[in-house]
């Protein structure tokens, strides 16, 4: 597995798509995108700001639930790519064992920012669909969000069908 980090989340233009960049620790610089929906940005960027609700989100509902539980959320994992769609798990420890629940790589992601879980995702995932957005000088913190978001945005624009063949 590959340590990430969650370098941001941003909101792609024209189209108004939320994106979730997530990237690589360590030396390596690759970054996988992932497109998610507006109020799993919302909810992430309001746990990244320390935004406190008048009544607790959905996310900080199952964080809640899990702590009254004695469960502690150990990592996420973002596992596969399938048809064009992320997959990822939640992994969890409760009563000495280990429990692996399936997730949206965005909710997995908005529960790990509000329980400091480490975020991973599978090597092959990386190997396939990680893309370096920078280059080798850029720090372990990933450089400027909206540099990437550039990099990125025109990464996508120079994209061909045949591309994605396999």
């Amino acid at each position: 597995m590959v340590e990430m980090h969650l370098v941001a989340v941003r909101v792609e233009l024209p189209s108004h798509t939320p994106i979730l960049l997530l990237q690589e620790t360590g030396e390596g610089n690759r970054t996988l995108p992932i497109y998610i929906g507006s109020s799993e940005a919302q909810a992430i960027a309001y746990a990244l700001q320390g935004v406190v609700t008048p009544r607790p989100m959905t996310h900080d509902l199952m964080k809640d639930m899990l702590d009254e539980m004695g469960a502690t959320v150990d990592c996420v994992v973002i596992t596969e790519l399938r048809e064009r769609t992320f997959y990822a798990e939640v992994r969890l420890r409760l009563n000495g064992r280990q429990v692996s629940v399936s997730a949206r790589p965005s909710d997995a992601v908005a529960l790990a920012v509000r329980a400091s879980a480490t975020i991973f995702a599978e090597d092959a995932l990386v190997d396939a669909e990680g893309y370096v957005l920078h280059d080798d000088d850029a720090t372990d913190e990933g450089g400027d969000p909206d540099d990437l978001m550039s990099q990125f945005k025109d990464f996508i624009e120079g994209i061909r069908p045949e591309d994605f063949e396999r």
